[in-house]
């Protein structure tokens, strides 16, 4: 079972960046696939950015140009840089990796952006 631990969401005003990371329990050589995904109140959750094995990467229309997700392999980490940041990117923020044909979720981080 990979086991996968968020950090550093907070609070940021509008127009402010911040950088979320994820670090699993298991080598990167063995997940395929890792993703952030978002989830407001009241919302479904929408994914945000994706990331293959490979380096091939997906973004939301809504974060296209200001989010970049990214991998550290050494580290078994992955990364969500957020920039010009607004108040409808206010969220939980979700880890997701694919591995053998199950996903495994983190506990979620939350971002506040204030207008």
């Amino acid at each position: 079972q990979v086991q996968l631990v968020e950090s550093g969401g907070g609070l940021v005003q509008a127009g402010g960046s911040l950088r979320l990371s994820c670090a699993a329990s298991e080598s990167f050589f063995s997940i395929m696939y890792m993703a952030w995904h978002r989830q407001a109140p009241g919302n479904q959750r929408e994914l945000v950015a994706s990331i293959t094995s490979a380096g091939a990467t997906n973004y939301a229309g809504s974060v296209k140009g200001r989010f970049t997700i990214s991998r550290d392999n050494a580290k078994n980490t992955v990364y969500l840089q957020m920039n010009s940041l607004r108040a409808e990117d206010t969220a939980v923020y979700y880890c997701q990796a694919l591995r053998d044909f199950t996903y495994y979720w983190g506990q979620g981080t939350q971002v506040t952006v204030s207008s």
